[in-house]
């Protein structure tokens, strides 16, 4: 038996998670404190018998309530604007509930709502980069979708769209929720489209963070536990969606497990090439970060094997992406070629199974992926387990089209 190589876990939220687990949110909150910003995205939530229980239950307790909403993916400008307009409420604990963009909205503004600066001066790779002195105010994320996993980490990503703009990170682990409460029950109002691009979003990190180069013993145990549950729930919940009660039930709760763990291993290891090209992707184009990941993984998986085989056969990811075989496909595969073919297929599978949409269908073509790649070398790519070059990603891209 090998010696274990030594491995840094990072700070995690407290982790409340199963069906129901939601009741428990105004007791939190009073826990923090009488003054809450709920951080929120357009509809959703609000549409829902629970915002209206939950506004009840605050009053009761006393807590005074004051509620932003966010609209798609959060900006820089929306992140300063939302700082200003609360920073004088001595607001004393922030609620998000919602997506990854009202997560990682809700998260930037707990950072910043007793700092004052603009988020700009933090962004990596943007502004000066200044190192974030917190303290932030504590931060409870309530998802409602299964996918980013944004309740985990210490990243806030935010987007500037357009051609000379960019998709980046505030990132600290002064960021980290208090609390990541996960309840199912909360998943019931996802269309089949999202239940698609963010399934396929969990997928890619949990596979990613067991191939990256910063992998540990216990990221490996936590990224195949959520890619069995991904397994045995994402095309069950997809195809059932609310028609069948029992089986939804069960894909929610397996999804929203693995949806978790996936955000976990991201925030403690890294991801790969599929995140690098999402990146310049999700702000060139008007594309949701989750389609990005179900469209390229089955491509940037067999370029990534491709590469080693050609240049490092003896990159010990080749032996990591047999065993993803074995989980995925449920068989064992003694030929490391045919686990490796049977993993690329099930992902296509996959791929085809959820009707993920082709780049070109939010306008990408031939002439961008030059500008794309030359914006695709951040962290995510760092930590991909062999260097790709410019023309191999290029050729990633060019094959969804």
């Amino acid at each position: 038996m090998d010696e274990i190589a030594p491995f840094f876990i990072a700070r995690l939220p407290r982790i409340e998670f199963g069906r129901g687990v939601f009741g428990k949110l105004p007791k939190l909150i009073r826990h923090f404190g009488r003054r809450v910003l709920l951080v929120t995205g357009e509809r959703s939530i609000q549409d829902s018998d629970n915002w209206l229980w939950l506004l009840a239950e605050l009053k009761e307790q006393g807590v005074s309530v004051s509620h932003c909403t966010v609209a798609g993916e959060p900006s820089p400008d929306v992140i300063d604007m939302a700082v200003r307009q609360y920073t004088t409420e001595a607001i004393e604990v922030v609620a998000g509930i919602g997506g990854g963009s009202a997560l990682d909205a809700a998260k930037a503004i707990a950072g910043l709502l007793r700092v004052g600066d603009s988020v700009l001066d933090y962004l990596e790779g943007v502004g000066p980069e200044k190192r974030y002195p917190g303290p932030a105010v504590p931060f409870i994320a309530v998802p409602t979708t299964a996918g980013t996993g944004s309740e985990a980490t210490k990243n806030a990503v935010l987007s500037q769209p357009g051609r000379d703009g960019f998709k980046k990170s505030f990132r600290d682990d002064k960021l980290v929720a208090e609390y990541a409460v996960v309840d199912p029950d909360l998943l019931l109002s996802c269309p089949p489209e999202l239940i698609a691009a963010n399934g396929m979003d969990a997928l890619t990190q949990l596979l990613e963070s067991y191939t990256s180069l910063r992998a540990n013993p216990v990221t490996d145990a936590l990224a195949i536990s959520g890619l069995r549950a991904v397994r045995h729930s994402l095309l069950a919940w997809y195809d059932a969606a609310s028609a069948e009660a029992e089986v939804s039930a069960m894909a929610r709760s397996q999804m929203a497990y693995a949806s978790l763990l996936s955000g976990i291993t991201l925030a403690q290891v890294g991801l790969g090439s599929v995140h690098g090209l999402a990146s310049p992707l999700g702000a060139f184009f008007p594309i949701p970060h989750g389609v990005v990941c179900g469209t390229l993984v089955a491509e940037a998986t067999a370029m990534n094997i491709a590469a080693m085989q050609q240049r490092e056969r003896h990159n010990p990811a080749l032996a990591r992406y047999a065993r993803l075989a074995e989980v995925l496909c449920e068989q064992r595969l003694h030929d490391p070629e045919l686990a490796w073919q049977g993993l690329v297929d099930r992902l296509q599978a996959w791929t085809e199974h959820l009707h993920l949409p082709r780049l070109s269908a939010y306008g990408v073509n031939e002439a961008d992926l030059e500008h794309i790649v030359a914006h695709a070398r951040g962290s995510s790519m760092q930590t991909n387990p062999v260097r790709l070059e410019d023309a191999e990603l290029a050729a990633i891209l060019k094959s969804r089209l």
